[in-house]
């Protein structure tokens, strides 16, 4: 198993910043894809930014150039970097990490974390 911890949600200006960050533990593993999605009350869950192998990210429209997805390896540590905070960007938000287990694939999130945006 694969153990997530979240932390650096809060509550913020609009405009303001915030730098969440998540660290995985656990049994022997290998990580492929780690990602942050984000929840809204009402909403479907959607996903924020995610980073491959490689250093490949991906970013949903409403956030590009202003938030950064980053990973320390060795830390097995995702983090994003949230600037220029909007209120619509208030939701709980979830790392997600996909990574191999025993040889077999499989997909684990974090306990959510609350961003609250004020304008």
């Amino acid at each position: 198993q694969v153990q997530l911890v979240e932390s650096g949600g809060g509550l913020v200006q609009a405009g303001g910043s915030l730098r969440l960050s998540c660290v995985a533990s656990g049994s022997t593993f290998s990580i492929g894809i780690m990602a942050w999605y984000r929840q809204s009350p009402g909403k479907q869950r959607e996903s924020v930014a995610t980073m491959r192998s490689g250093d490949i990210t991906n970013y949903a429209d409403s956030v590009k150039g202003r938030f950064t997805i980053s990973r320390d390896n060795a830390k097995n540590a995702v983090y994003l970097q949230m600037n220029n905070l909007k209120p619509e960007d208030t939701a709980v938000y979830y790392c997600n990490v996909v990574a191999i287990v025993s040889n077999v694939v499989r997909n684990f999130w974090g306990q959510g974390t609350q961003v609250t945006v004020s304008s």
